[in-house]
């Protein structure tokens, strides 16, 4: 009787986990797949230097992200906290050539192929990422994409067909992007070569001014940008006061 109930309780939770978190139609999923893998098209560059980490629960993988792990937000656990995906393996720069070999929609089906602990409900895109030989590296892509130009803008945020500038940047700031580092007087797209998107910009004018503070995810980097140029860097713990 105890073990019917614990079944009856857990296939409910099971059929849910499984709903399918893609909207995107069978046609599209298709097209994208073929779109993307096909041909040079499939052969894109890291628009930003990016850290290799383990995949969470998932040891047949690996992880592709411009975030430190402390500041990665993928997955949480059941408190709803993020969960950190492990140590940094590999540290890949911004330019670094990248074949995309599958892309992979949260449907049902992959869904309850995939490791419990993992991002599961993201669409997942498989890479070969040059001088990072060994298990697949995934870059996860943010849920809720239900439009195929959707997709390809996303994919474009990280992946670019073409390679980034860096060699237009003096050498020093070459230098820093390759590194993860940002530097005073470095311009906004160094920014983002070296440490990705923000998590969120507060802007604001002073005279003709443009002031720009860039904070990252758990608020401990940020960077401040006088009309598109870095003025300062932090690096600390977060301001609870901001």
């Amino acid at each position: 009787m105890t073990r019917r109930l614990a079944l009856s309780l857990l296939l409910p939770v099971l059929a849910t986990a499984c709903v399918s978190q893609t909207k995107l139609s069978a046609e599209d999923r298709t097209a994208l797949q073929h779109d993307l893998t096909t041909g040079p098209a499939a052969v894109r560059h890291l628009k930003t230097s990016s850290y290799i980490t383990p995949f969470f629960g998932d040891a047949s993988k690996r992880l592709l992200t411009p975030y430190p792990p402390e500041e990665v937000r993928l997955l949480n656990d059941t408190k709803g906290n993020p969960i950190n995906p492990g140590p940094v393996q590999a540290l890949v720069p911004a330019g670094t050539p990248v074949r995309v070999t599958k892309v992979e929609f949260p449907t049902s089906w992959a869904m309850a192929e995939r490791v419990l602990y993992s991002p599961r409900t993201q669409p997942w895109v498989y890479l070969d990422v040059e001088g990072a030989p060994g298990s697949p590296v995934i870059l996860v892509l943010r849920p809720g994409i239900d439009k195929k130009e959707d997709l390809l803008a996303e994919m474009d945020r990280y992946l670019p067909p073409q390679e980034p500038r860096l060699a237009k940047l003096p050498a020093r700031f070459q230098d820093a992007v390759k590194q993860k580092r940002v530097l005073e007087n470095m311009p906004e797209a160094a920014v983002e070569m070296s440490w990705g998107h923000p998590e969120s910009i507060r802007r604001t004018l002073e005279g003709q001014r443009v002031n720009q503070e860039w904070i990252y995810p758990g608020g401990k980097r940020r960077v401040f940008l006088t009309d598109g140029v870095v003025s300062r860097v932090e690096e600390g713990k977060p301001d609870a006061a901001k």
